[in-house]
């Protein structure tokens, strides 16, 4: 009799938080989310036959069962999960991801960088794991810690990042450490305070941990091999890609420029991009948006652009009406996570910052990162059912 009322209860918050999630948020998912695979099979299916051997749809299935396992997780978080864990499962979350990372100096490997495991035919990257946990970690800590406007004790969560970051950024993969860095000093930068002081000191504790990132990235050849070294080293030399088309260091961004060039305004049309037939090495992955350029021009990918702002201003609409600092914090780490992903890898695309492998949200093959922007986008819409049923309570 308890198991039957408990279970009604169960279905009854969940049509509630169901009804009351944010609508707008949830359609923009549903809409990236389908358009994000048709890109997938669309710049993966030439790359899949004649350099892998595999049959068209390879990548477009692996990419179609993240997204349906990603859009259960997302569910699952915004109706079912109790925000209240969050906290305790992050610092557990990080102290398995410290062992996870040691154990990858010894197995990980996939393009000369230790930052992946393989199973099977599958592998996956548990620094993209990291990025949910600390956004829950740094939400739970400075929620239930109330005295983060004391400048050493708001650093602590701060320094365990870097912690962290550290260990990514010798995989070598200074561009996820650099990702989560930026994540963390959005995080940090934007917390209340009245203290002047306090924002001058976080400002340059911020300048600080940018220093850090570089001065890692000049003492990765001390801790990493020479081969691995160069291939980083090559990537600081983006600009004019064109000129060293023949060299690795500018052969790949040079031809997304081509393909950028063949889109016009409104593009070949689906599927009849030329640059994916090998031209563009992986254009499924980090250089997708040339071939979407190149496939519905510039009008449609304009449009593209329009959607990821209306995605970004949703999300940091929830985070402005959320109802405690946790809340807040969750959703403007979703904000910031989505907002520094796309920038920076458009930013590498145009050869206006050197490629650090980041993808493109929804649009770049990835089941790591897709599976992650799902259960971000799970805790988001869980703060818009918090925000609308406070609202009420209101009322």
């Amino acid at each position: 009799m308890k198991k039957t009322s408990k279970l009604r209860s169960t279905m009854k918050d969940i049509k509630y938080n169901i009804k009351n999630m944010d609508k707008m948020l949830l359609l923009m998912i549903i809409i990236f989310a389908a358009f994000g695979l048709v890109v997938v099979f669309s710049s993966s299916n030439i790359t899949a036959v004649l350099f892998y051997h595999y049959e068209s749809t390879y990548f477009f299935k692996k990419q179609l069962f993240f997204t349906i396992i990603g859009i259960i997780a997302m569910f699952g978080i915004a109706t079912v999960f109790p925000e209240k864990k969050y906290f305790g499962l992050s610092i557990a979350g990080i102290i398995g991801l410290i062992f996870v990372f040691i154990m990858l100096r010894a197995m990980g490997s996939v393009n000369d960088s230790q930052s992946w495991y393989t199973l099977g035919s599958t592998t996956f990257q548990p620094s993209e794991f990291a990025k949910p946990v600390i956004i829950a970690f740094l939400a739970g800590w400075y929620y239930n810690f109330t005295r983060y406007d004391k400048f050493w004790k708001s650093l602590i969560p701060v320094g365990i990042v870097a912690f962290l970051c550290i260990f990514i950024a010798l995989e070598p993969d200074v561009g996820t450490a650099g990702v989560i860095a930026l994540i963390t000093m959005l995080i940090y930068f934007t917390l209340p305070t009245r203290n002047k002081t306090l924002s001058i000191l976080r400002i340059l504790a911020i300048l600080g941990v940018i220093g850090c990132i570089v001065g890692l990235y000049i003492l990765q050849p001390y801790f990493i091999n020479r081969e691995a070294t160069s291939r980083q080293e090559s990537r600081l030399a983006f600009t004019n890609p064109c000129s060293r088309s023949l060299a690795k260091t500018g052969y790949q961004v040079c031809n997304a420029y081509i393909a950028i060039n063949n889109g016009g305004l409104f593009g070949r049309g689906f599927g009849q991009s030329t640059q994916k037939f090998l031209y563009l090495p992986e254009a499924y992955t980090d250089f997708v948006f040339p071939i979407v350029v190149e496939e519905i021009g510039v009008v449609g990918s304009s449009a593209v652009l329009l959607a990821y702002l209306l995605l970004l201003f949703r999300i940091l609409i929830i985070a402005r009406n959320a109802t405690n600092l946790q809340d807040s914090i969750v959703a403007f780490g979703t904000f910031s996570y989505f907002l520094v992903h796309i920038v920076v890898n458009l930013a590498g695309v145009l050869a206006l910052t050197p490629m650090t492998g980041i993808p493109l949200p929804f649009l770049s093959y990835g089941g790591s990162f897709l599976l992650n922007a799902f259960i971000l986008l799970g805790m988001t819409l869980k703060v818009s059912v918090n925000n609308k049923k406070y609202k009420k309570e209101v009322v």
